[in-house]
Formats: C-alpha cells, sequence, structure tokens
C-alpha cells in the first residue's frame, strides 16, 4: 500500500479528530442489529470500532456489558470486576456505560481510585492477585481500550478469572448475546443512572497503581537498574501509563526520563502513520519519530501505546528495534539470568513472529511453543508457570515472575520496557548492540509484513484453506519444507496458511478489521531473497483465491 507523504511528521489540523462530533455519534447513533457492520463483533483483542462508522457506540457498550454480566452469573463468577480505560476519548464514554449496566446487574466494580486511567496489564495483574490463592469468588475484568488504533475508535475487551483476554468459547458467547440484545432492542439491558451507579454500594475505589507498581520488584530486577549509570527515557504516546512512570522512577529510584506527560484525546502530538492516520503503534518508525529523535540522548528508551500492553525499543546502537529483533535478545537474557525459573520452562511465540527466535530457543536448550495469532493463546503456559516469556510481532509481551510464578497474563508493556532497562544495566550493553551479536551467531533475519488487498469472500476462504489447497513444492528456488494450517505448539487452526523451507517462510491469514490480507513473510539470506519469497507468496494466495 502506498506510503502517505505526511508520514512521519506532526499531524496538520485537518487530521485530528473531531473529538465533539465522536462523542455525539457515540450517543445519537444506533446500529442495526440486520448490518453486519454495525453488530458485535469480537476479534483476537475484543470489540473495536467507530461511533462514526456505527460500530462503537452506546447501544454496543450496553449489549456487550449485559451479556458479561449474564456469562459471569452463569459461570458462578462472583468476585469483583476490575474495569480500567485508557486515554482514547470514547474509553471515558464506553467506561460510564459499563458501569451502568454492572450496577444495574448488582456486580462489584473495582475503579480506579483518582478515575484515572489503567493499562491492560495492570489490569490483568490485579484480577491474579485478587484471585491468588482462592477457588471461588473469583474476580475478572473489563479493559475500554482499542489499543494503538486511532484516535476515532474505541475498544471493549473482556478478561475472565484467569487475568488474560477471553478465548473464543467466551466471547463467542458474549457477542452472540449481544447481537440478540442489540435485535431485541436492548429490552434485557438492566441499568443503573450514572450518577446512582458511581455511588452504588456495589462500586468501589482501588489504588491499581500502587498494587503493581510495589510489585514489579518481583519481576524486573529494580536494584541493578538503579544502581547502574545508564541514561533512559520512556515516552508514554499520551496514554494509559503516564502516571505510572514517575511514580516507578520514585518508589525504585531509578533514573528515568519521562520525555512527555501529555494527554489529549486527538493525539495531536503523534507523527502520523505510514498511511497518514495518527496511530499509537510503538513499533512503527513513522508513528515512533519524537522518541528516535533522542536516540542519542539515552543508552535505551522506550514507549508504550494508549492501554501500555505494546512496547517499543530505541537503543543508542540499534535505533527503534523490530519487535521481533527485541523479542530474541529478551529471551537470550531472560533464560541465562532467571536461575529460579525451572530447566523445563519454555517459551511462547506466534506462528508468525520471526525464526530468529525459534534459533535462540533451540540453542538454549528450551521447550518451544508456537501457537496462533492471539494472546489468549498463552495464558495457561503463564498461569502454570511452563512458559517463562510469551511474545508475538506486534511489539506484545510478558514474562513470569523472577521466582517462576506468574505475573501478568495479558500483554505488558510496562514491564518489557524495564527489562530493556534491567538489559541494559546488567550486562552494559544495550538491546541494539546485544541484537547484533545474536545474528552474528546465528544469521541475520530480514522480515516484514505487508497487507494485500482481498474481498469478503476471500477473506473467509483464506482463513478456511487446507495444505491441500497449496500445489507449489518450491518457494524462491527452495524445496517447501512444510504447510502449516494448524499451529504445531496447540494445534489449534491459524486462520490461515504458513509455507516454510530452510531458509524462509511466508504465512497468510485475513484481517479482522479490513478488507485485505496479512502476508508476514522472512529470509535468512538477503532482502532480494525476502522479495522472491513475497512476490511467489502473493501468486500462491493469488491462485488459492480464484478458487472462490
Amino acid at each position: 500500500m502506498p506510503l502517505d507523504p505526511l508520514a512521519g511528521t506532526v499531524a496538520p489540523a485537518d487530521r485530528l479528530a473531531n473529538i465533539p462530533k465522536l462523542v455525539a455519534a457515540y450517543f445519537r447513533e444506533h446500529p442495526d442489529a440486520n448490518e453486519p457492520t454495525q453488530r458485535v463483533s469480537f476479534g483476537t483483542s475484543g470489540h473495536r470500532g467507530s461511533a462514526l462508522a456505527i460500530s462503537f457506540n452506546e447501544d454496543h457498550i450496553l449489549a456487550i456489558t449485559q451479556a458479561i454480566c449474564e456469562h459471569r452469573a452463569s459461570q458462578g463468577i462472583t468476585g469483583p470486576l476490575f474495569l480500567g480505560i485508557d486515554t482514547h476519548a470514547l474509553s471515558e464514554c464506553a467506561a460510564a456505560t459499563a458501569l451502568e449496566v454492572l450496577a444495574g446487574n448488582n456486580v462489584h466494580v473495582m475503579v480506579d481510585v483518582d478515575d484515572g486511567f489503567t493499562p491492560t496489564p495492570v489490569v490483568s495483574h490485579a484480577i491474579l492477585s485478587y484471585n491468588r490463592g482462592r477457588v471461588d469468588g473469583l474476580a475478572d475484568g473489563i479493559v475500554v481500550t482499542p489499543s494503538h488504533n486511532p484516535p476515532e475508535d474505541g475498544g471493549f475487551k473482556y478478561n475472565p478469572p484467569s487475568g488474560g483476554p477471553a478465548d473464543t468459547a467466551v466471547t463467542s458467547v458474549v457477542q452472540a448475546r449481544a447481537n440478540e440484545l442489540l435485535g431485541d432492542e436492548l429490552r434485557g439491558v438492566q441499568r443503573m443512572q450514572f450518577a446512582r451507579a458511581r455511588s452504588a454500594s456495589t462500586t468501589h475505589r482501588h489504588d491499581f497503581r500502587t498494587a503493581y507498581v510495589q510489585e514489579l520488584g518481583d519481576v524486573i530486577d529494580m536494584a541493578a537498574i538503579r544502581d547502574s549509570d545508564a541514561s533512559l527515557g520512556v515516552d508514554p504516546l499520551g496514554g494509559a501509563s503516564v502516571h505510572y512512570w514517575h511514580a516507578i522512577a520514585e518508589a525504585y529510584d531509578i533514573p528515568l526520563t519521562v520525555v512527555s506527560t501529555e494527554v489529549d484525546p486527538t493525539f495531536r502530538f503523534m507523527s502520523l502513520d505510514w498511511d497518514g492516520r495518527i496511530r499509537m503503534d510503538c513499533s512503527s518508525p513513522y508513528a515512533m519519530r519524537r522518541l528516535m529523535a533522542l536516540q542519542g540522548e539515552f543508552d535505551v528508551a522506550w514507549a508504550c501505546d494508549p492501554d501500555a500492553d505494546r512496547h517499543g525499543i530505541v537503543s543508542r546502537h540499534g535505533g527503534l528495534m523490530n519487535p521481533n529483533h527485541f523479542l530474541a535478545v529478551a529471551i537470550g537474557y531472560l533464560f541465562d539470568h532467571r536461575p529460579q525459573w525451572p530447566a523445563a520452562t519454555g517459551i511462547g511465540k506466534t506462528i508468525v513472529s520471526s525464526s530468529i527466535i525459534d534459533r535462540v530457543v533451540q540453542r538454549l536448550g528450551r521447550p518451544l511453543r508456537e501457537v496462533p495469532v492471539g494472546f489468549k493463546w498463552f495464558v495457561e503456559g503463564l498461569v502454570d508457570g511452563s512458559l517463562g516469556f510469551v511474545g508475538e510481532e506486534s511489539a506484545g509481551a510478558t514474562l513470569l515472575r523472577r521466582d517462576g510464578t506468574v505475573w501478568t497474563t495479558d500483554k505488558d508493556g510496562l514491564a518489557l520496557g524495564l527489562l530493556a532497562a534491567e538489559i541494559t544495566a546488567v550486562t552494559g550493553k544495550d538491546p541494539g548492540t546485544h541484537y547484533q551479536e545474536l545474528t552474528a551467531a546465528l544469521g541475520a533475519p530480514f522480515y516484514e509484513r505487508i497487507d494485500a488487498v482481498a474481498t469478503p469472500a476471500e477473506k473467509t476462504a483464506l482463513g478456511k484453506l487446507s495444505a491441500n489447497n497449496v500445489h507449489a513444492s518450491l518457494l524462491a528456488g527452495d524445496h517447501i519444507t512444510g504447510i502449516l494450517t494448524e499451529a504445531p505448539g496447540n494445534g489449534a487452526p491459524i486462520g490461515g496458511v504458513k509455507v516454510v523451507t530452510d531458509d524462509g517462510w511466508f504465512a497468510a491469514r485475513p484481517s479482522g478489521t479490513e478488507n485485505v490480507y496479512k502476508l508476514y513473510a522472512e529470509s535468512f539470506r538477503d532482502p532480494d531473497h525476502l522479495r522472491r519469497i513475497q512476490e511467489e507468496a502473493q501468486a500462491i494466495i493469488g491462485e488459492v483465491l480464484q478458487q472462490v
């Protein structure tokens, strides 16, 4: 897709979101339950949409929250529900709507003590902390966030008592019931007026930040960071972590420069992403221009997206790191510096993450669990401690506590940024230098994701492929050694196809929100070999889609 001429520059006024219009649309517009684009639809990270497109409006949140209330009642989930929000304009609106329904259903709700923003990993941590040692009266949570999506978007995701993203067995039930409620003009929704809901006996204040910050030292070697002379920086990108960093720096006496504490629902301080839209993607070199411009001032710096479940690492010697590259560095470091982790503790990765991870894991002699896209696939392994570190190609990851017990079961951008600081402090080398050393020993991968146009019918067909649909025997001149439509780590369908050779691979899967399919490709030779893989991959997928 073409690069916008303003990509990487600060957004001009005419590209900023009209927040009053957006908020008005949230309350004024009502979805048509018979229109597919206006129905509730849970992807890998909850329901997302925009009030202007009538895909994220008050009716949606009323229906989803009522469906969650009914689900938790059916499952005997009677503990408190932890409610967190990020800094998107629609998050405040949707949280208020959700609280009205939760109070109307007599659900005990934990809201931030200061009415502040709450990162996704902090909600996960709160759920797990409350449930530790309990067998009944378990807690769960809701996070109101569209993650790194543009300012016009809203998002709403449910985390069950496991603390991580709900799996499809749960979201399919919630989605079906929510759409049933929409179709019945919300007649089954139990709701309490907002002022009454805020003061209801079931609404409680919770100090999310202190509880999370106080235990960070159980996960990250904060003493090593404190005692080092490394220069550290962080950019919250106007997101939910904005008020956490000063608290962390003060609690552990670490030398940390917070680049900006500005919060603005238009995110006017962001540079435009590759397509000319504002997107708080901390892995994008276009969106990350502000922190990249400060590369020489810090040994290592990092940013988090609005709900702080993703991380972007900028090192003095490596610049903005590809997410896959930092995952490989983190794995190599952690399994040499976490002696309390059992020898059988493994690593989890998504099927479209770089194979440099496979090579690092093989050198470590640790188990590797490769799963489909979606963090929900890692939850069980984190809870039982069989996975010490898990990550996905889109800059989301988490890890166990230093004693080998669970920390969060959702992505934790705060902990990963601090891990980059620990690596630099303990080894005296920044993550960029570590990556250069890894590739010198294991080979340098060339990895890229591109989006290709696909109709809804083609996307459906791609998601249902079998290995028999791929007739090629060679890819970029190499013999194909594997055609995968199920993840080797758990046998679950990957919703697409992955084709592998000894020196490269590609994977194609349909987008859940746009009429495109995502093509991931990697070569361990050179950029020209990567281009050949991409070209032949598109030809292979095109041949398959012609059968639709």
